[in-house]
């Protein structure tokens, strides 16, 4: 009695070649990662070999008298409160304009505010720079002296007011109004994506425009909004030419955000001091320049995270 043999298993049709696009496309797309990789990382090393000189000299050589730490505090100090006070600002003044344009502006004039509130983002730091110098500061004088006299008691606006207006509440404005676009185009964006069922029936239930929004629309672009508001935080730190041009800094910490005595930031002070620096007071201000590449890394890490950690719905579009 003869046995038959066992079935042999079906193969595997053989997987189909990529074509050399594909192929190309892949390739390229790898290489520009990994490309984008190696200059972060050359950067990093850069600052760390050109800073390391200001981290070991004595204290009583780096500028100031008094060592790196104590240079870098108020420029960090000064750095972070403008960079706040933009946020503090730009932020809900972005949410609100996000959501007039999805949620309440007719269509042709939603695309057109759209596209101007995008400009804002094209206009140089030094044009942004002169706004602040010639026409914002001045217009802020007598607000900052009505503050010092009815709001004195308060630290924030406890005076003597500028004569000028080059403070730090109005390199906070200038700033806020560079990152508003940033942060209104993501929340737009989110805004937009929200499910139409969810909107629908909050509607079709009884619900106003504003509970609408409320409970269907803000909780879904809840994370959409931080992302946007920190990615608009990394770009405040950055800002170099508008704070030079409006900030009168004279170092120090203070919470004092219109008298002339402000703490300045880390880019302003490098773009002022480098040119006329040498030998160990460049490596003091690449040092600096070092402790600024890491918070904005840090940020805008954070922002991602933020991100991609959004929470999905469920809905149909």
């Amino acid at each position: 009695m003869t046995t038959s043999a066992p079935p042999r298993p079906p193969q595997s049709p053989d997987r189909p070649k990529r074509r050399r696009g594909d192929r190309i496309f892949a390739g390229s797309a790898t290489g520009a990662g990994i490309f984008i990789l190696v200059v972060l990382a050359g950067v990093a090393v850069f600052l760390v070999a050109e800073s390391w000189p200001a981290v070991v000299a004595p204290a009583e050589d780096v500028s100031g008298g008094e060592g790196l730490t104590s240079y870098i505090t108020p420029l960090i100090f000064g750095t972070l409160l403008a960079s706040v006070i933009a946020l503090v600002i730009a932020t809900p003044l972005a949410v609100a304009i996000a959501l007039f344009i999805t949620n309440y502006a007719p269509r042709r004039l939603a695309a057109g505010l759209g596209y101007v509130i995008d400009l804002l983002a094209a206009i140089p730091s030094i044009v942004y720079g002169f706004w602040g110098i010639f026409a914002l500061a001045p217009a802020l004088v007598p607000f900052y002296a009505w503050a010092e006299r009815n709001l004195g008691f308060i630290p924030l606006f406890a005076g003597p007011a500028s004569a000028t207006g080059r403070t730090m509440l109005t390199a906070g404005i200038v700033l806020a109004v560079m990152i508003l676009p940033i942060i209104s185009a993501i929340s737009r964006e989110v805004f937009s994506q929200a499910p139409a069922l969810h909107r629908e029936a909050a509607l079709a239930l009884g619900a106003t425009r504003w509970e609408m929004i409320r409970m269907a629309v803000l909780p879904y672009g809840k994370s959409g909004i931080i992302g946007g508001a920190m990615l608009g935080l990394g770009r405040a730190l950055g800002e170099t030419l508008a704070i030079a041009l409006v900030l009168s800094a004279s170092g120090g910490i203070t919470f004092n955000l219109i008298s002339n005595s402000n703490p300045s930031t880390i880019a302003a002070n490098i773009a002022l001091q480098f040119p006329e620096s040498t030998g160990l007071q460049v490596n003091t201000l690449i040092a600096s320049g070092l402790a600024l590449f890491v918070i904005t890394l840090a940020v805008n890490m954070l922002a991602r995270w933020v991100v991609t950690r959004r929470a999905d719905f469920s809905g149909a579009n």
